[in-house]
């Protein structure tokens, strides 16, 4: 008896319909005609004599048993991927396409410094960044759409491999002339939390920061109003409160322009590590550790 194996096309285009809700979208993001989306995912059900996605005018509603072979299109169409990868890693390490995803509070201020030596040191390697929280930069690493995040821990990663890159240290950002002001660092006991700002959930730093001090009131009655670092300075700079910002962003000139200035903080785990994570068990392991020394050498450096 001949039994049907859907292609990998054919779960390409289930999971990207999946994803986004709509057949025109799906289709772009899989570079081919709407058409050719439609009539490959109607194939699928065909042969597969089963009725995967409901079609309406407006909404795209996956059956319960489409959401099932979504789940498992995932899986295959990773390990397919790592087939490729297995190949590539034993040629030449980095020199090929690597995607990576950066978290906000680290791309803007790490890689302006270190992807001009990167690009030196592996002339070859092909680095497609793209930024996003640490719970969608996750997400996107056991799906498949990428191969390594540049992530702070400690963060809930799922089933992920790491090398430590090194530790930023965290700092109380508040107004000049601050009568509160402290000579050298901050204890986490002075900081109000009727002023306290910190990012939206969706990003680590929010979490560290709220660990750090180690005020179970911060985190009901903080202020969490910024969507990035950024905002947070400029609601800071008009003495809208404080904040806490790593130290990376300090050095990489967040406060330059502002009436902002920043201190330590006083605190036991006044820090986040700052580390290159990627799926456990991947074939370019190697590869990830040895660029993960690059990025080392470079920021010691």
């Amino acid at each position: 008896m001949q039994s049907y194996l859907p292609t990998l096309k054919q779960l390409q285009y289930l999971v990207a319909l999946e994803a986004h809700g709509h057949f025109g979208k799906a289709a772009e993001a899989c570079f081919v005609t709407q058409s050719t989306l439609s009539s490959g995912i109607r194939e699928l059900e065909t042969l597969l004599g089963l009725t995967l996605v409901e079609r309406t005018r407006r909404v795209v509603r996956f059956t319960p048993l489409g959401k099932k072979m979504v789940e498992k299109a995932h899986r295959i169409l990773r390990e397919a991927e790592e087939l490729a990868d297995m190949a590539r890693s034993a040629g030449k390490p980095l020199a090929d396409d690597l995607r990576m995803s950066v978290i906000p509070t680290i791309a803007p201020f790490l890689l302006p410094k270190l992807l001009p030596a990167l690009r030196k040191r592996f002339p070859d390697l092909k680095l497609y960044l793209r930024e996003e929280t640490s719970a969608a930069a996750c997400e996107a690493l056991h799906h498949g759409d990428v191969d390594c995040v540049l992530l702070a821990l400690p963060f809930a990663c799922g089933d992920v491999e790491k090398a430590s890159l090194f530790d930023d240290g965290l700092q109380v950002a508040f107004p000049k002339n601050d009568p509160r002001d402290p000579p050298d660092s901050v204890d986490p006991g002075l900081i109000d939390e009727e002023r306290l700002l910190l990012l939206v959930d969706g990003h680590c730093l929010k979490d560290h920061a709220l660990a750090a001090c180690n005020r179970p009131e911060l985190r009901a009655n903080a202020r969490m109003m910024g969507t990035s670092l950024y905002t947070l300075i400029q609601m800071v700079d008009n003495g809208l409160g404080l904040t806490l910002i790593p130290e990376m962003a300090v050095e990489g000139g967040l406060l330059g322009g502002t009436d902002v200035q920043a201190r330590p903080l006083n605190a036991e785990h006044a820090s986040r590590e700052i580390a290159l994570v990627w799926r456990t068990n991947n074939p370019r392991r190697e590869e990830f550790e040895m660029l993960a020394g690059a990025m080392r050498e470079l920021r010691a450096g």
